[in-house]
């Protein structure tokens, strides 16, 4: 091996190990049974509709709507009455907020109607004013009346469900109670890219400096929720008979604006 081809070699060595040594600037795997980690994460408490005329109470940590056990989180929603129902939605608001960067989330969803389970974000300061001019991020929405499908959207001003605008993308998935998936963005200074198992699946990219289409420069973090009805996720009714369900969540990573780490295979090079 001539002083070249070993000073190339020491170079992607040094770039594979930064690779493999490299962790998220925040994360929660769910490993210890009990409530979820206090240091991590909030909860939206209440039973006001949401904006959506969502039919479930949002309970704290003292209900047993968001458990950890076997290595997952499980944000449950139950029936409690005629037409009442609770579930949990969690936040990671001034104990996780960012600006850029990738955020994976790897999950298990519910099925049957009524179910409206989300991992998305929303703004921690809100410049810009009250929703939806400080924007909103949706990395993954469902619905239990569409169970081959999940969508994804971003929300703004002039780009937002209220005026019929919003920037969206659904994509068949046929499995999502069946098996886990790895819902994601990648969120850089002039697009968001979404992602479904490591694979593009919609961008949004940013059109020109003006908040009412662009405002995400600014801090957000994430929720996970499983709501119950609401204007979309109930047109087709709540059917009774399936409660309990739930959204099992594996693990939640964020990394760095630079985004995941890339994989280098050494079969990729040939060394002489």
């Amino acid at each position: 091996m001539n002083k070249v081809n070993f000073i190339l070699l020491s170079c992607l060595l040094l770039s594979l190990s930064a690779c493999i040594s490299q962790k998220p600037v925040w994360s929660d795997e769910f490993n210890k049974a009990g409530l979820p980690d206090s240091t991590k994460w909030n909860y939206d408490v209440g039973d006001h509709g949401w904006g959506n005329n969502e039919k479930q109470l949002y309970t704290n940590a003292d209900s047993n709507n968001a458990v950890v056990r076997n290595g997952s989180l499980f944000i449950t929603a139950r029936k409690t009455g005629e037409g009442k129902y609770s579930s949990a939605r969690m936040i990671t608001k001034n104990k996780g907020d960012w600006k850029y960067g990738r955020i994976e989330v790897r999950a298990r969803l519910p099925k049957g109607l009524g179910t409206w389970p989300a991992i998305w974000m929303l703004p921690t300061d809100w410049k810009y004013g009250d929703w939806p001019a400080s924007g909103e991020i949706d990395i993954m929405e469902f619905v239990g009346y569409m169970p081959d499908s999940v969508f994804f959207s971003v929300h703004t001003k002039s780009y937002n469900h209220s005026i019929g605008t919003q920037k969206t993308k659904g994509i068949f998935l046929s499995d999502t109670h069946e098996n886990f998936h790895i819902y994601a963005i990648d969120w850089k200074a002039n697009e968001i890219i979404f992602l479904v198992d490591k694979k593009e699946v919609f961008r949004f990219t940013k059109e020109k400096n003006d908040p009412d289409v662009w405002p995400f420069d600014q801090r957000f973090h994430l929720l996970l929720n499983l709501a119950v009805g609401g204007n979309w996720g109930g047109q087709k009714g709540i059917d009774d008979s399936i409660w309990p369900q739930h959204m099992e969540v594996d693990y939640v990573r964020v990394y760095s604006k630079g985004g995941e780490p890339p994989l280098i295979l050494m079969s990729q090079f040939q060394i002489p």
